[in-house]
């Protein structure tokens, strides 16, 4: 699959190519062992970067938060927490699932890693409404057919993990399989061709060009 252009405040960048900052997103998951629903945001429309889009709760991390899997894990749980209202008992319950970093013709670049986590017991999320402006559950297969309708905006990244996540028939089965899952880094490229941008992964057609 390919998306025509980079999302909203992803400009490209014509000069020297920016170091992505370290983030992490959190795939909040729930369903047990009987279905999977996950939770998507949506951040704030007068937000710069990925305005109107629904995402999954995330975002850079800190200078204090220091480096490393601990400072990706921090920035996880303080994200979600302020996001969507969500408090992790412990970094430990983020199962890491993937590793994408934004392509180099990016002007504003993350080096992100994507976190799995069950829904704790009793918990809801409560939007901050500020970054952030609404909250939905979503099977991952009825999000994606909600973007085909025109319904929700959404970016390159989350398009591929919700397309990964349907393939699983529940939050029991993801979570086992993410504790076994092996994390290559996923660069995805801009391709230009006349006015038109178009972002590839590995793989398909353009990208090694």
């Amino acid at each position: 699959m390919e998306i025509d252009r980079p999302g909203p405040g992803e400009e490209l960048n014509p000069g020297e190519e920016t170091v992505p900052r370290p983030a992490a997103t959190v795939v909040v998951v729930r369903g047990g062992d009987e279905t999977l629903e996950v939770l998507l945001v949506k951040r704030n429309p007068y937000s710069r970067f990925m305005g109107g889009a629904w995402v999954f709760p995330g975002g850079a991390v800190d200078r204090d938060e220091g480096h490393g899997d601990d400072a990706l894990r921090a920035a996880a749980v303080r994200e979600l927490a302020e996001e969507a209202g969500i408090t992790l008992a412990s970094p430990g319950d983020l199962v890491p699932f993937s590793r994408w970093i934004t392509p180099p013709q990016v002007k504003i670049r993350f080096d992100t890693w994507f976190f799995v986590a069950a829904l704790p017991e009793g918990a809801e999320p409560r939007i901050d409404g500020g970054e952030v402006v609404d909250a939905r559950w979503y099977r991952p297969a009825d999000a994606l057919e909600a973007r085909a309708r025109g319904e929700l905006l959404l970016v390159f990244p989350t398009i591929k993990h919700l397309e990964q996540l349907s393939r699983f028939r529940s939050a029991d089965e993801l979570m086992n399989y993410a504790g076994s899952r092996e994390i290559i880094p996923v660069e995805p490229r801009v391709v230009l061709s006349g006015e038109q941008a178009r972002v590839v992964l590995p793989g398909e057609p353009g990208y090694e060009a």
